[in-house]
């Protein structure tokens, strides 16, 4: 079994149907975030899940910027549980629909500007709305809705002139899985913050969409929920989604069981 790699003063990572997972409790990733948004360090996390491993073992330019990552976080329970089995660690989960209110408490209560990009300009106003009665101090540095469209290079600099300017030290994204993840990597070094791939978070905080309840997820059947409330939508990619992901574990078990040494996966770039 490959060990962590370790960087000093920073969280772990280790390797699990070949993307690299950060290791830690879940108020361990939120200080770590909160240390890069202080120090308004260029850098980015990606919640990940069954999907995005799919992504990542599918596109090898995706899984290179998934890994270079400065987290990567448990976010889908089925992945949670195969990194707890063959990984033979505790780690806890770490989603992104927590991470989200989690951090404007935490940038309340740092004085951390916050800035909301994708999704439509209504959902980001109810966002802004609920955020501050609920977190007393928090600020919104900004929000920008972008098209639904690839954007030019222009456009990306001006997104990164926007949030800069702004002086947000937390950059919260919902453009989706991957599109989500190549906008943070092309935007580092650019924006001096932090940036977090949150997707869905945005419309389940906005009361937009709703959660499966705990014993669901914890059972990992919080797909099944969602694929009740949007069947058309959702049919096509849970099939095929979840049994790719399914592969992804029996060849990951298989090379275990082999002990055929999987190669490490880097914490930082």
């Amino acid at each position: 079994m490959p060990e962590p790699i370790i960087v000093p003063g920073e969280l772990a990572k280790r390797e699990v149907v070949g993307v690299g997972i950060t290791l830690g409790s879940f108020e361990q990733h939120l200080d770590a975030i909160v240390r890069l948004a202080q120090a308004r360090t260029s850098s980015y996390v990606c919640c990940v899940n069954a999907h995005m491993a799919v992504e990542a073992n599918s596109d090898r330019a995706f899984a290179r910027l998934v890994n270079a990552a400065d987290l990567a976080t448990a976010d889908g329970v089925p992945l949670l549980r195969t990194l707890q089995k063959f990984g033979k660690t505790h780690q806890e989960r770490v989603a992104g629909n927590d991470l989200l209110p989690a951090l404007f408490a935490r940038a309340a209560e740092h004085q951390l500007p916050v800035y909301l990009y994708g999704g439509k300009q209504e959902v980001l106003e109810v966002i802004q709305q609920k955020a501050t009665r609920e977190f007393p101090g928090l600020r919104f540095a900004g929000t920008h809705s972008p098209p639904f469209r690839a954007l030019t290079a222009e456009e990306l600099l001006h997104d990164a002139d926007r949030i800069n300017t702004s002086g947000a030290a937390i950059v919260m994204v919902s453009l989706g899985c991957p599109k989500q993840e190549r906008w943070m990597a092309s935007m580092k070094p650019g924006v001096k913050a932090v940036m977090l791939g949150l997707g869905g978070a945005f419309l389940l905080y906005a009361g937009v969409d709703t959660r499966a309840t705990k014993w669901m997820r914890d059972l990992s059947l919080e797909w099944a929920y969602r694929f009740v409330l949007e069947p058309r939508r959702l049919w096509k990619r849970y099939l095929v989604t979840n049994t790719l992901f399914l592969g992804l574990i029996a060849r990951y078990a298989w090379q275990r069981l082999r002990a055929v040494p999987i190669s490490a996966v880097p914490a930082r770039t």
